[in-house]
């Protein structure tokens, strides 16, 4: 989810914790949980500052270690020992408690939306994204402010928030039927698909689609149960040589493959040089795919510049190749 969203899930998360006759009894264990619960819902994007390195060292971690097994128990060890020294007449338990449910609920949400997280290492590095919520969900966002505001009027918190995430609950669960029938939809229009990607959008109907069979690739949008096919693509495998050998050992290249599940090539010569570009299908947006990979290099092979990451015009791509050069 978004900054915002999780900003807002650690307040309610911290209001709901009155609920534990410990945090609700105790004003020191009440104020410190409200704080950690606060920053843990935030805590597991620390990854973001990934992207100051470079987009090719954001796109292989954001979301991957720091959303781990191992991360999800020791965020909160950490923030506990960060905040208990201020408020030393707090319950270290029940602080640390409050502050795992904040840290956990953050990656557990985050696996609903269609970039998804690597929340099963160390056992697996397979990315967990079941694509039902948008990034930024207009209506989630808006219970949880309208709870919050409810709750800043002075109404007790406990059945507030309750009421709140009982709401957001079923909520979820019609995303995922209207899902379900998005998919049978697309079954329908592409009998022969075998791998079909549905990612939501920030309208509640809409929902974005792309799909292959064994010989085709299927860009599209569904609108409830109808089906729009927008782009078609014959599939064509990755030549086996030299010059996709070394495109594909570029760190920008190498990044964009390690995430993107669906994507097509291309590749274009000039009288001194060669572009090895790739596609993700996943994001069609007015008519464009904006999120790409590209590499250029000279008739020797030798990498000129290459960037990965999302560019919505081709003037700015090849700004961006000439400033960065090999990114």
């Amino acid at each position: 989810m978004d900054t915002g969203t999780h900003i807002v899930m650690g307040f309610a998360i911290g209001g709901l914790a009155a609920i534990d006759p410990v945090v609700a009894n105790d004003p020191a264990t009440a104020q410190s949980v409200l704080i950690a619960a606060v920053i843990g819902s935030q805590a597991p994007d620390a990854d973001t500052v990934l992207k100051l390195r470079n987009n090719a060292v954001y796109i292989r971690h954001h979301r991957g270690i720091t959303h781990s097994v191992p991360a999800v128990m020791l965020w909160p060890i950490a923030i506990t020992a960060a905040i208990f020294p201020f408020f030393p007449e707090a319950n270290l338990l029940h602080l640390w408690l409050w502050t795992f449910l904040a840290v956990f609920l953050h990656v557990f949400v985050d696996i609903f939306n269609s970039y998804g997280t690597q929340a099963l290492r160390p056992f697996s590095s397979r990315w967990v994204a079941l694509g039902v919520i948008n990034t930024f969900d207009p209506i989630i966002f808006g219970i949880h402010i309208i709870g919050l505001i409810i709750w800043g009027f002075g109404a007790n918190p406990v059945p507030t928030f309750l009421i709140m995430y009982a709401i957001v609950i079923g909520y979820y669960v019609l995303r995922f039927m209207l899902q379900s029938a998005v998919r049978h939809s697309i079954k329908n229009t592409i009998p022969k698909a075998h791998n079909v990607i549905i990612a939501p959008t920030i309208r509640f109907y809409q929902w974005r689609i792309a799909a292959e069979t064994e010989e085709h690739f299927y860009v599209g949008r569904a609108y409830g149960r109808s089906i729009t096919i927008y782009d078609k693509f014959k599939k064509k495998s990755i030549p086996d040589n030299e010059i996709f050998q070394k495109a594909k050992r570029d760190r920008n290249v190498a990044a964009f493959l390690s995430f993107s599940p669906l994507y097509r090539w291309e590749l274009s010569e000039s009288d001194d040089q060669y572009e090895v570009r790739f596609i993700d299908l996943r994001y069609r947006s007015n008519d464009h795919y904006p999120f790409v990979a590209v590499v250029q290099m000279d008739k020797d092979l030798e990498i000129l510049s290459s960037y990965t990451g999302w560019i919505f015009s081709e003037e700015k791509l090849q700004k961006k190749l000439d400033f960065l050069p090999n990114e």
